[in-house]
């Protein structure tokens, strides 16, 4: 059980309930940053089905595709910097940074200890 989020909120838009497809261990970490971050995060795209994948551009090789990754809403300097702090304090190790988001995920078959742009 989360503290902050629930299911519904990682569903991709075209498939109600696909958040139940989310990795448990990224659900609990992301979590816990939440809980460091003392705001509220909005999830912008959590699991994707391969159809809306496509519709949003995202890569054949998405992590959310397999519900490995999450994309927070985020759009001010200072927000990005205490999440990157929150999210980096509890584990996670893959960050893509954009103007109006953080991508994170633990997608172990990628390379990790990175942080890339958008």
């Amino acid at each position: 059980m989360m503290e902050f989020f629930t299911l519904s909120e990682f569903d991709s838009p075209d498939a109600v309930g696909s958040g139940a497809g989310m990795d448990w261990t990224m659900l609990q970490m992301l979590d816990s940053a939440r809980r460091l971050y003392g705001r509220p995060m909005i999830v912008n795209s959590g699991f994707r089905t391969p159809d809306h994948n496509a519709e949003v551009g995202g890569k054949i090789s998405s992590s959310h595709l397999t519900g490995l990754a999450v994309d927070i809403r985020c759009t001010s300097s200072e927000d990005r910097h205490d999440m990157i702090i929150a999210f980096m304090r509890v584990g996670f190790t893959r960050l893509g940074i954009g103007d109006s988001f953080i991508h994170i995920d633990v997608d172990e078959n990628k390379a990790q200890n990175v942080i890339w742009t958008y």
